[in-house]
């Protein structure tokens, strides 16, 4: 029967069996004289790849979620460093000057000088506006893809899911 072990013959060491037999009934263990091991001539340069199907059948939402909230912070603090870095180089370049210059012309009567831009666009007011999007934007990307994991995982259900191929150098 398959799995079981047959009786050991008492008679001698046991050789577990060869694949080839020895040439010419010499000995399991013992070479042929004068056999020399020869190098392979035709060898592969190239590296095998090994392959194999998987198949991404459930996104389990609590993980989907904790990836996406810590994304969306980094991508909110680059949203903030990038709307700082912004004005201050359009500040530096005098762009708020020469534009609030004009608006507050435009705008301006004999007794007001106009609408000024350049206090409407602080610094401070820029980052907090920035850091208020940064805010709306963590909260809903976090929900969005929580729900997104829940809707891959009812529709995973019906057409089994998304099927990748997965490759390996060696």
């Amino acid at each position: 029967m398959p799995g079981e072990r047959q009786p050991q013959q008492a008679g001698g060491p046991y050789h577990p069996p060869q694949a080839y037999p020895p040439a010419g009934g010499a000995p399991a263990g013992a070479a042929p004289a004068g056999a020399v091991r020869k190098p392979r001539t035709g060898a592969r340069t190239t590296p095998r790849t090994r392959k194999a199907r998987l198949r991404v059948a459930k996104a389990d939402p609590w993980s989907v979620m904790k990836v996406s909230f810590l994304l969306s912070i980094a991508l909110g603090i680059c949203t903030i460093v990038a709307a700082a870095v912004l004005w201050m180089v359009m500040d530096a370049m005098g762009v708020f000057s020469t534009v609030g210059g004009t608006i507050s012309e435009a705008t301006g009567s004999n007794e007001s000088n106009g609408f000024d831009l350049q206090s409407f666009l602080s610094l401070p007011n820029v980052l907090l506006f920035t850091s208020i999007i940064a805010v709306i934007d963590v909260v809903l990307a976090t929900a969005l893809a929580t729900l997104g994991a829940f809707i891959y995982n009812l529709s995973a259900g019906f057409v089994g899911g998304v099927e990748l191929t997965l490759a390996e150098d060696e």
